[in-house]
């Protein structure tokens, strides 16, 4: 039986779209369905639970999609030396991420705003783990990645801005009077570098390079 294998360009426009999804199923997970549990657990689970419900798919549609990623960049750049490492760092921090959405489904169930807030705090806990990982694997993508410099840097930054800001969580008993900058610290580098890698990928990606 012949074997059939997706050319360079096919494999950009798969990471390049599945980045995409990543990206809006995530803003809806964490800035509507994660961010009205934590403001208003009580009203969100007894008035509003098919937020939260939609927003549990929606991270699950993400950790889909990064296992997706990471098999799409691993054939796209599966001469590096650095990619298998790499591929394993992201399934890493997908595995993890999965485990950490067990608690939200948990948090339906809560009664009080404390039971409610101990299974946010416990899925945010276990997903700062995964985003350790997760940084690594920015930083060796951006040794393997040949994009444009500028996005190259600002992968390489926001992987150590997500290993620091993980390291610092548990290291910093007043973490939350840092949380803010540490915030800006780990978003802007990531959405500067991983939208600009999926633009590339998109657009560019797969054009200038014969399969190998």
């Amino acid at each position: 039986m012949e074997s059939k294998t997706l050319s360079l360009r096919s494999l950009a426009l798969i990471a390049g779209v599945s980045y995409l999804i990543i990206f809006f199923a995530a803003i809806f997970a964490n800035f509507m369905a994660l961010e009205s549990l934590t403001q208003s657990p009580l009203e969100t689970i007894q008035n509003h639970d098919m937020l939260v419900r939609f927003g549990v798919i929606a991270f699950l549609i993400t950790v889909v999609f990064d296992v997706v990623v990471a098999w799409a960049l691993k054939e796209f750049y599966k001469s590096h030396y650095l990619t298998l490492p790499s591929t394993y760092f992201r399934m890493m921090h997908a595995a993890i991420m999965g485990v950490a959405i067990f608690a939200l489904p948990l948090a339906l169930k809560a009664n009080t705003e404390n039971d409610i807030f101990h299974y946010v705090d416990l899925f945010n806990t276990i997903w700062l783990i995964g985003l350790f990982f997760f940084g690594i694997h920015l930083i060796l993508l951006s040794k393997i990645a040949d994009t444009p410099k500028f996005i190259r840097v600002f992968l390489a930054i926001a992987g150590i801005m997500y290993i620091l800001d993980t390291v610092a969580h548990f290291t910093l008993s007043n973490y939350s009077e840092y949380a803010s900058v540490f915030l800006a610290l780990v978003a802007i580098p990531s959405i500067f570098g991983e939208m600009a890698f999926t633009v590339w990928l998109l657009v560019k990606g797969g054009k200038m390079r014969k399969s190998v």
